[in-house]
């Protein structure tokens, strides 16, 4: 078993580009990583756009087949791992949080790209072939640029991956995949933004619709109308999802991460993982184990 579960800082992926940005064809980049530990979480946004080549990665515990023109995004904090096939090749874009935020008057702005929510369900998306010439180009203008030296290179990347995320969101919105009107998707996103900065001390529907200034029964209606589940089991699937990415950080006993996760017990922790994932801790590490076996 690993002892270890790192979380990388964007430096250390730095192929001699700013410590905020790096953009890369994706066979180059792999050639200059560092043997890196699988699984891993970044501190960094990153996206990959594969162009060639095969094999499968996971975001969050789920699992995906990597084929020609598909692209994925992550947010900081998510979980992820890979095994590739053949040769591999395409476009790689890491940048930190505060790549943007120098650039735009809106420091939220990256919010509004259903890729970047942290919804695994989002953040891979097959591009379709009357798209690729154009996103293929976008993303070779930006490896041009940050392998130049021009005064407003950082700037002229900027505005290139700005118009990669705004054709990758138009495509995201033909899909269909917005249910429902934007103030109640907008809302929603704000219910889960405040989940992810306060889950280990409200743990309660009402607390949350205390803050956002509507009733815990509209909430609930939200959820349930929108995403299908109750406002509550938003909340618990975000507690278990951190309780899983804990879990296979080896060297945590199961009792550490209860205590971590603001549980009274470990126990109650026990109990919770397992209604909500089928799984006690300890069954989950080992399936875990041997589904990683791969990676």
């Amino acid at each position: 078993m690993r002892n270890e579960f790192p979380v990388y800082d964007i430096c250390e992926f730095s192929l001699n580009q700013q410590d905020d940005i790096i953009v890369s064809r994706f066979a180059i980049y792999l050639k200059n990583l560092k043997k890196l530990h699988f699984p891993h979480r970044h501190d960094f946004y990153h996206l990959i756009l594969f162009t060639h080549g095969g094999g499968g990665f996971s975001i969050d515990f789920q699992n995906f087949s990597i084929t020609p023109y598909q692209i994925y995004f992550m947010a900081p904090g998510q979980v992820h791992a890979w095994n590739f096939e053949g040769d591999m090749d395409g476009y790689v874009v890491n940048f930190s949080s505060k790549f943007f935020k120098s650039f735009l008057l809106k420091s939220d702005y990256l919010d509004q790209f259903l890729f970047f929510s942290g919804k695994v369900q989002e953040s891979v998306i097959s591009i379709p072939e009357d798209s690729r010439e154009s996103i293929t180009r976008l993303l070779e203008e930006c490896v041009i640029e940050a392998e130049g030296d021009n005064h407003f290179k950082m700037d002229s990347i900027r505005v290139l991956i700005l118009r990669l995320f705004m054709l990758v969101g138009n495509l995201t919105e033909k899909r269909g995949d917005q249910i429902s009107n934007s103030y109640n998707i907008t809302f929603l996103r704000n219910y889960e933004k405040l989940i992810d900065m306060n889950y280990l001390d409200l743990r309660l529907p009402k607390e949350y619709a205390a803050l956002l200034y509507v009733t815990p029964n509209h909430l609930n209606a939200l959820c349930n109308d929108v995403l299908g589940i109750s406002a509550g089991e938003v909340i618990r699937n975000r507690i278990a999802l951190e309780a899983k990415r804990m879990l296979i950080n080896f060297s945590l006993t199961v009792k550490q991460i209860a205590y971590q996760l603001n549980f009274e017990d470990n126990s109650y922790f026990c109990k919770f993982f397992k209604k909500q994932t089928g799984l006690t801790p300890e069954a989950f590490r080992k399936q875990f184990n041997s589904a990683n076996a791969a990676f």
